[in-house]
């Protein structure tokens, strides 16, 4: 059982409102069906960002502001309009994806994530299907109104369907100490634990593009948490745009590329 996120980095052009890199998707979608073919008996749950749709509709209708439910709307139609894309392109590429839209019953108190329907995700999976999922808006206890990310719906699934990896896949190879997109001297992080994280953390900075979720340093920080309360859990966050890394990663036990996050250091 692996989770896969497609960032919205990777498969949008995060400075373009609404623009989807449809080639990136077709090529990632290409190689999970090679990775289920090689490995019949592999589960997948896929997730995205939402890029380009979602962050920009955020921005531009002020979601989070007080009785902006116009905002909401917008928001949450905008991130499946994404998704209706990335279902399009894999069912075309004879990946059986089933798309479940989180706000239907996702319920959250002061930003966390509390109640989500997995019955759905579970019964997908039984059929040999592959259940996607995308952020989307939540109604919330405390806030109103909120995003739950993509990394906050496989923090709260992952006790539940038991994954053995996490891949966070985006546009570039890892986490950097700097946007590598924008400066050469970025250096690679290859490995975040409970231990070096303080170090890290005053060295990242943020997201390339609109991001209304916080960037890459709350993704490291939820997936953090996650592989402290499931130490068998490893995380790596990787490039979806280089051919052959989401085969490798779906079916090679071994595969060490990108950044690791996990709860200990390896011995």
């Amino acid at each position: 059982m692996l989770f896969l996120k497609l960032g919205g980095s990777a498969i949008t052009d995060k400075t373009r409102e609404a623009t989807a890199r449809e080639d990136v998707i077709r090529q990632i979608a290409r190689e999970v069906k090679r990775a289920r073919t090689a490995q019949p008996a592999l589960k997948v749950l896929i997730g995205h960002g939402s890029g380009s749709f979602g962050h920009f509709a955020a921005k531009k209708f002020g979601f989070g502001e007080r009785g902006n439910w116009r905002a909401y709307a917008e928001t949450g139609a905008s991130a499946v309009r994404l998704t209706r894309l990335v279902t399009e392109i894999f069912l075309a590429e004879d990946v059986p994806v089933v798309a479940l839209q989180p706000s239907a019953s996702a319920r959250c108190r002061d930003g966390a994530l509390i109640e989500l329907a997995t019955a759905p995700i579970q019964t997908a999976l039984a059929h040999n299907l592959v259940p996607l999922v995308h952020g989307d808006v939540a109604f919330d206890e405390t806030r109103a109104m909120t995003i739950a990310s993509t990394e906050m719906i496989f923090a709260y699934l992952a006790p539940i369907l038991q994954p053995t990896r996490i891949i966070l896949a985006g546009i570039v190879d890892g986490v950097f100490t700097a946007d590598p997109l924008r400066d050469a001297s970025a250096q690679l992080v290859r490995e975040i634990t409970p231990e070096n994280f303080p170090q890290i953390e005053s060295r990242l900075r943020g997201s390339h593009g609109v991001d209304v979720t916080g960037g890459m340093i709350a993704k490291v920080k939820i997936m953090l948490a996650l592989v402290q309360r499931m130490p068998t859990i490893r995380a790596q966050i990787v490039s979806a745009t280089r051919a052959g890394v989401m085969e490798r990663a779906l079916t090679r036990e071994d595969f060490d590329e990108g950044t690791i996050i996990h709860a200990k250091f390896a011995g």
